[in-house]
């Protein structure tokens, strides 16, 4: 993107539903606290804060995170003046309404089919989040859902970026949601062996065992530069690159070299015409699976050298939101430049000797705010990286 044909994409707004608060403040906060106990659920939202009571039975829980997310986003960035036509809506998903799927799944089973809702599909369908939140704010521009596994936020994020960018609009609204933590979706998840067995997220310890399933949403405001400097918004970042690739490997597992990996976050850095001694922190997908974290610390040391820059997983705290993890973690990283610190990889203790990278550990680490890169990584080998660097001009 960094390019003399295109346009600055600034951050000015961030929005949060996640397990450990609502809204930015309290996602920081929780960030740099102790590991949370037990299941990764969000136990305060209440969606009729942004519903109606008839609007509220229409909506899976996805889509009000991610309304709950816009509405938190569009407040922190001041509720600007927008051209109605050139400002859009990508909000990705990995798994959609499954929470509604299954639930009228049962009642045609118990009640038989002329008792399934009408309201299925609408609340269903992986792109409802979208639709919802172009529909409320009456945002006619460009309003996709990408579904691309774990890797979709990020993947999002990189596609609204392109289209501020390249002057199609002004103004959009990105992340993800995820609300797949139903009981059949559980069960999948565990009985592939993709959970951990004890329940504790440790990103790159010897002893991980598995990913801790979360939910959540964040949204970011992402806005053409000169545009927001005009409104004097507020900017925590700008998202100098993105770029995304396919290890073509396996449905599930990762290329064991990470190699598609490797690729993806050298696009991204050529994107965003970068080296990689320009990387001031990574935000690993780090998911504390033996499969995925041992190919990502290899890819980084291949790109970035032993042990490469300080690196973080906010996993430990988060849990793996699915789809709406890379935004989570975007979040993270604009945060991370405000405060001047590093969140550390909490749950990690004894580091796999295997894994060569700088991990931040135990506490938040002080620094130099400079280019972030942020990866995500999904069933079907998609990869997504970007990065996210202070304006300093």
């Amino acid at each position: 993107m960094n390019t003399s044909t295109t346009k600055r994409v600034a951050i000015t707004g961030i929005g949060v539903v996640s397990c450990v608060g609502l809204g930015k403040e309290r996602f920081w906060n929780g960030l740099l606290g102790p590991q949370p106990e037990g299941e990764r659920r969000v136990n305060d939202f209440d969606p009729n804060e942004y519903f109606g009571p008839k609007e509220v039975r229409r909506a899976d829980r996805f889509t009000q995170f991610a309304v709950g997310a816009a509405e938190m986003c569009l407040d922190d960035a001041g509720r600007p003046e927008v051209d109605l036509d050139r400002a859009g809506v990508f909000i990705a998903t990995g798994i959609g309404g499954l929470s509604t799927l299954e639930e009228q799944i049962g009642v045609r089973i118990e009640k038989g089919e002329r008792r399934v809702s009408p309201f299925l599909v609408p609340m269903m369908m992986g792109n409802a989040a979208a639709g919802n939140v172009s529909m409320r704010f009456g945002w006619r521009g460009p309003s996709e859902t990408t579904v691309t596994a774990c890797a979709s936020a990020t993947h999002a994020i990189g596609n609204a970026a392109r289209l501020v960018a390249s002057g199609r609009c002004t103004t959009m609204l990105t992340g993800g949601s995820e609300a797949a933590m139903t009981v059949t979706g559980i069960a999948g998840f565990r009985n592939m062996t993709a959970l951990s067995s004890s329940g504790i997220s440790r990103p790159f310890d010897v002893g991980r065992d598995g990913f801790v399933i979360a939910e959540g949403a964040a949204v970011l405001m992402l806005e053409e530069l000169e545009h927001a400097r005009a409104r004097g918004a507020h900017i925590y970042a700008e998202v100098l690159g993105a770029a995304n690739t396919a290890d073509a490997y396996h449905i599930t597992a990762p290329e064991p070299q990470g190699a598609g990996a490797m690729n993806c976050m050298q696009f991204a850095l050529e994107d965003a015409g970068l080296r990689p001694e320009d990387i001031k922190q990574i935000n690993a997908h780090g998911t504390s699976t033996p499969a995925n974290d041992a190919p990502e610390a290899a890819a980084v040391n291949k790109v970035f050298g032993n042990p490469g820059p300080p690196v973080t997983s906010i996993k430990g705290i988060t849990g793996h939101a699915l789809g709406a993890a890379g935004a989570l973690e975007a979040a993270a990283c604009a945060l991370s430049i405000e405060h001047r610190l590093i969140p550390p990889t909490a749950g990690t203790v004894n580091v796999d000797p295997e894994i060569n990278l700088d991990l931040v550990l135990g506490e938040a680490r002080s620094w130099e705010p400079g280019p972030i890169l942020s990866n995500s990584f999904g069933f079907g080998g998609h990869n997504g990286s970007l990065v996210i660097a202070p304006v300093t001009d």
